[in-house]
């Protein structure tokens, strides 16, 4: 692992944090690895540390789970790029923050959404993502100057997965726990050729939520929870409780973000949820497929 850059060689730059994704990226890019030293002052103020000279094309790897410093470190770091001799920046960002409020719900909120994405594509001149979380907008055109992003969809690779790990005739049932989850049920079942449903959601809180099933025979099927992202994970939770009210026999569930705060995945197992796969878009225990492959061919495209 280079801690310089050499010349001409395509270079992918990454915080020590994420030194797995960006060793399995740089593989699959043949790219030379640089890690980006990175200090915290008592008073939370950063200090970064580039290699001292970078070629025209530069790769910037950083998630933004656990964002606010993180989008401080990527201004510092971008900026200072530019100044380095990089002509092209682009960034990857496996998990991209602040999608989720799209719009004011009352007078005076910001609309993050449009904030951040304008941030980085101000920053940047490509922003690969993997399923952003988008509820009213198409795609990350419509809020990023230039367009500038490119949204990626794992849904797929977690299809394949789940398909895999039953390999007789009877497949798994893919049930999506709200009705956001439709187009990752769609396209993961397109994918492993798994049948699915999706479920209602009524959220009243970040903690209260309840979900309700569509009329449908679950006695005896094996069911698989899958979504975008679990965060306090009551949503999988009340789900599975649900399933397993109407029969079902046994319930695993697959996400793209692995975000899992606090005591999530001991709630998910307390419920019944026997296996639990992620990707690696966010470093977790439950990590059991790599992106790299699918970022690679994009930036290899872009």
């Amino acid at each position: 692992m280079a801690t310089e850059a050499p010349g001409d060689a395509p270079l992918l730059l990454a915080f020590p944090d994420e030194a797995a994704l960006a060793q399995a990226l740089a593989r699959e890019l043949g790219a030379t690895l640089a890690l980006i030293h990175e200090h915290r002052f008592p008073d939370g103020e950063l200090k970064l540390r580039l290699p001292p000279a970078l070629p025209e094309r530069v790769t910037l790897l950083r998630g933004l789970q656990d964002p606010n410093h993180k989008l401080v470190a990527l201004l510092l770091a971008a900026r200072t790029a530019r100044t380095l001799g990089a002509r092209r920046l682009d960034l990857v960002s496996p998990y991209l923050a602040y999608m989720r409020q799209d719009m004011a719900f009352h007078p005076g909120e910001a609309v993050s959404q449009r904030i951040v994405a304008g941030f980085l594509g101000e920053l940047f001149d490509r922003v690969v993502t993997i399923d952003p979380h988008l509820h009213r907008i198409n795609s990350l055109d419509e809020v990023m100057p230039g367009s500038r992003g490119i949204a990626l969809g794992a849904a797929p690779l977690l299809g394949c997965w789940i398909a895999a790990q039953w390999p007789g005739d009877a497949k798994p049932l893919l049930v999506g726990p709200d009705e956001e989850a439709g187009q990752w049920v769609q396209q993961a079942g397109a994918a492993g050729g798994l049948a699915g449903i999706v479920c209602t959601k009524t959220r009243r809180g970040d903690r209260d939520v309840t979900v309700e099933l569509p009329g449908h025979t679950l006695r005896g099927r094996a069911v698989v929870l899958i979504d975008d992202l679990a965060s306090t994970g009551h949503t999988l939770v009340q789900a599975a409780r649900a399933l397993f009210a109407q029969g079902a026999a046994s319930v695993d569930a697959a996400v793209v973000h692995a975000l899992f705060r606090g005591d999530a995945l001991q709630q998910l197992r307390a419920a019944g949820i026997g296996r639990v796969w992620s990707t690696d878009a966010v470093a977790h225990e439950t990590n059991v497929i790599s992106v790299a492959p699918l970022l690679a061919r994009a930036l290899r495209q872009a």
